[in-house]
């Protein structure tokens, strides 16, 4: 097995939130005031002088989605980034010596949105392509009442959320609750690709430990990058795709849906919860 060593990233200042003027009617009543909203620009993302996407999100931890973009698209392997370099709404990637990169096979001609997904991983059949395989069914357990507890802490660590009430969160949780990353953006697949992006620069991955929470509803690129990042455990507070389930039941994981303080679904990979 290789050595992990992890990628330096050169950061730059971005805002996250933007104060905008509006007009406010309530009560009968109209008032000039100014509200915060979450910002979303494009980032595009390279390797070397190659465009692989551009991505609308909210700026910030641009260097993680792109690392978790790369990675769950299968275009890199965990330890294959040397640096990565981020000016505004660009993040240039630089892979070690040796790493072979097909540029034809992977640049993105469209812009990814900000609500799509990972567009190009259109089938189960495409996630197995990149040898993905069944998560481990040995390394995580889970109590009900642990999972019942997580939506209110991924909500208190929301703080974009609080300032702007228009973005979503991912949260990475240990098996007895404990917060170890959340992120936000206007898209879910950004804060989820955000995520993971920052576990591949700790040299973290596979996250075979640990339990995934996401604000929203489960989609299937959901499901899929949380497949490539080896996480057994996916929750949320919405509802799951039909695709979403079917992916989930194909690769063994634990995919629990409506999930609030007193009750949730679990839609595969009950044996994990006890």
């Amino acid at each position: 097995m290789p050595i992990y060593r992890p990628a330096t990233v050169d950061l730059v200042s971005t805002r996250s939130i933007l104060s905008v003027p509006t007009t406010k009617l309530a009560n009968g009543a109209t008032n000039k005031v100014q509200d915060l909203v979450a910002v979303e620009e494009p980032l595009q993302i390279r390797i070397g002088t190659h465009n692989v996407a551009i991505t609308m999100r909210t700026p910030g931890h641009d260097a993680e989605l792109a690392a978790g973009f790369l990675f769950t698209e299968g275009i890199v392997a965990p330890g294959d980034i040397e640096k990565i370099t981020c000016s505004r709404n660009n993040a240039v990637v630089t892979l070690r010596a040796g790493v072979e990169f097909d540029p034809a096979g992977s640049e993105r001609n469209f812009y990814v949105s900000s609500s799509c997904g990972v567009c190009g991983k259109a089938s189960i059949e495409a996630i197995e392509a990149t040898g993905c395989s069944s998560l481990r069914t040995d390394t995580l357990r889970v109590s009900e009442a642990v999972i019942r507890t997580l939506p209110d802490k991924l909500r208190s660590a929301q703080k974009l959320f609080d300032e702007t009430g228009g973005i979503h969160a991912s949260g990475l949780f240990t098996s007895t609750g404990e917060l170890l990353y959340v992120r936000e953006d206007v898209g879910r697949h950004n804060a989820l690709d955000k995520l993971i992006g920052r576990a591949y620069l700790d040299g973290r991955l596979p996250l075979s430990n640990y339990v995934l929470l996401v604000s929203g509803r489960t989609s299937f690129e959901l499901v899929q990058k949380s497949v490539m990042a080896g996480i057994p455990m996916l929750a949320a507070v919405g509802a799951p795709s039909s695709l979403a389930i079917k992916t989930a039941l194909r690769f063994g994981m634990t995919l629990i849906g409506f999930l609030r303080e007193d009750r949730f679904n679990v839609y595969s990979g009950a044996s994990r919860l006890g």
